[in-house]
Order: structure tokens, then sequence, then C-alpha cells
């Protein structure tokens, strides 16, 4: 039975995903002015979505050549490594964007938001596991009025490996008392759904534009598991829910 829900933020909550991929095609073309296609940035970050930090800045480092551009900014910030210098000037750009809470307000995932409300209605347990820092997860939730939304909530800051290590969604479980065969993560990208079902719990993919190509393409889900059109989410928990509570009701939430 299916007794606790875990959302992801990044994708599934909120399209933060589009900003990052737009921040560091900013601070490339920062890097190496006008000599970068900011384009082709934004489609390079759709195949290292849900990595760390550090993974995601060195593989656009190597692909755009921005090495020798970021060692030469290193010193200004009290780095030594190139993806260093990177990261930092593309979170100038990428504060600037999540500093403005229209642009956040604006790039939630409604229907993702609708079925958090739905498990909190439904008495499930509720908890966050994000691959973002804990300053950006609050500002994040405060703005859309979730600060209060979850039972427990784990940024990157709280473990030692990210996704797609399952350490994170243990982790969650843990702290919700739930055992991972009770629980539903709702992710978006594939190193998140790897971490999910390698934390043994069951997993829905709400597909992004950054996300659509490689979840399908990557043998992960039965299909069924897999949501492209956001409004049939709700139907779709339903349908798993069903399944795996085979036709007992006890101490499940039902949403």
């Amino acid at each position: 039975m299916i007794r606790a829900m875990i959302f992801d933020l990044d994708g599934t909550l909120v399209q933060t995903e589009r900003l990052k991929a737009v921040s560091y095609a900013r601070a490339a073309a920062e890097l190496r002015p006008g000599e970068i296609n900011e384009d082709e940035v934004v489609n390079a970050f759709k195949k290292v979505v849900g990595l760390s930090r550090q993974e995601v800045a060195q593989r656009l480092l190597e692909k755009f050549e921005l090495e020798e551009a970021a060692h030469a900014r290193a010193a200004e910030f009290g780095v030594s490594a190139p993806w260093q210098a990177f990261v930092q000037v593309r979170l100038h750009h990428y504060e600037k964007m999540v500093g403005d809470s229209d642009v956040i307000r604006n790039s939630q995932w409604p229907h993702n938001i609708a079925l958090l409300h739905e498990a909190r209605q439904a008495a499930c347990k509720v908890g966050l596991a994000t691959m973002s820092h804990c300053r950006q997860v609050r500002r994040i939730l405060e703005i859309l009025n979730l600060t209060d939304a979850f039972d427990f909530v784990a940024s990157v800051d709280d473990v030692q490996h990210g996704k797609p290590d399952p350490e994170m969604y243990l982790l969650v479980t843990r702290e919700l008392d739930v055992p991972p065969e009770e629980c539903l993560v709702i992710e978006d990208s594939p190193s998140g759904v790897k971490a999910a079902l390698a934390a043994g719990t069951w997993c829905i993919a709400v597909t992004t534009p950054f996300t659509k190509t490689a979840i399908h393409t990557e043998p992960l889900l039965d299909e069924r598991w897999i949501v492209d059109d956001p409004a049939s989410l709700i139907p779709v928990v339903r349908e798993m829910m069903a399944e795996e509570r085979g036709g007992a009701k006890q101490k499940a939430c039902v949403i």
C-alpha cells in the first residue's frame, strides 16, 4: 500500500530546469562572448538534467570548450577549478531570475502541485527530495506558498551522493518513517527515476521538454507510468495506487 508521496522539485513542481538551462547558456555566452549559440547550450543541458552541479558544469565546459575562459575567472571567485568558476558565473544569472517572484510563480507546474495538495488531503505523508541547495529550496517554497506542505524536505546539502544514487530517497523514506516500497515518487528526470527505483520506491515520471526524450529512450519505467500530458497525472497516480493496493485500502492513502 502507498502511504507516502515524495516529490522532486526542479522540473516536477516548478520549471526551474528551464531557468537553469538559460542560466548556463548565458554564463557560457558571457565566458565566450559572440562565440556561443545559447540555444545549443540549452539543448545540451537537456542531456544532463538531474545530475549534480559539478557534473553538469563539467560536461558543458568540455562540450563548449569553456575551460580556458572559466579558468581565467577562477581567482575572481576564490576557486581553483574551471567548473567552479563556471558555476559562479552561472549562479549570477540564475539568482537574478529566481529573485523575481513572478518568474517563479509563472514557472510552476499546476497539475503536479495539484497532486501534492491531493496527497495532503488524502492524509499521505509528503516529502520533497531535490538536487537544489537548501537556500534556493526555501525561497522557491516560500514564493509558491508551499513552506508547510511537506513533512520532510531533503536538499542536496543533506546527502553525500546525489541522484541517481538512492541516498536522498532513502533519507526521505526514513524521515517519513515509511518503508520505500510504500512510497510513490513523482519525478521528471532519468537520474531522479533511477534514484527512486534504486531506493525501492514506486515511481511515476512526469516528463518536461527537457526530459521527455530521455525518459522514453531509457528503459526505466513501464510506459503506463510515464506521463507526457500533465492533465492525466492524477488518473495515472490513481491507477498505480489501485494496482499496488490490490483491493486493500486499510492504512493506504487514496487519491
